[in-house]
């Protein structure tokens, strides 16, 4: 697999083994807002996500939200709903964001893994950042005008790796 390909590729959050996680070393996550906590479509998180996230929390996982949405009212509004810090408009694939939600959260990079929808934002800023990466399915077909665009050339890089479905 390429450096900017993602370490695993997944359904949907609801679904990665926090316990496997936690057993290989991690313990910070950070995860995406838009298509991968909270549907595009809608203004809150799925009740699975929910509580994938108070499962995470139990088990000791640092947590927190970076999103590239520029609106930080939607992101704020998101992250308070679920319990999680956050940065918003967050640049991704620059991993800045990613370093920065790091030394929030006082976690080093080699224990972090980045949970996002899109290849090209959310797995490169991760390799970037030098973290493991999780790229989801994205949770609805909505999306932003150039997000569309890119979904044709991640549908295209994507061809032949495996999606863990439930």
């Amino acid at each position: 697999m390429s450096i900017l390909s993602p370490g695993r590729y997944v359904a949907s959050v609801d679904i990665i083994d926090l316990e496997e996680l936690y057993a290989s070393g991690k313990r910070a996550i950070m995860l995406d807002r838009d298509n991968t906590l909270v549907p595009r479509d809608r203004t809150t998180a799925p009740s699975e996500v929910a509580a994938w996230l108070d499962h995470a929390r139990e088990l000791g996982f640092s947590l927190y939200m970076v999103s590239n949405n520029w609106h930080r009212d939607q992101v704020e509004r998101s992250a308070g709903e679920l319990g999680l810090g956050a940065i918003c408009f967050a640049c991704k694939p620059f991993p800045f964001a990613i370093d920065a939600a790091l030394k929030r959260m006082g976690q080093p990079h080699e224990a972090a893994v980045l949970i996002g929808d899109q290849l090209y934002t959310d797995v490169w800023a991760g390799k970037l950042a030098g973290v493991d990466t999780i790229l989801v399915k994205p949770q609805t077909t909505v999306d932003l005008w150039y997000t569309k665009i890119f979904r044709i050339f991640e549908r295209l890089a994507l061809r032949g790796v495996p999606c863990e479905e439930r």
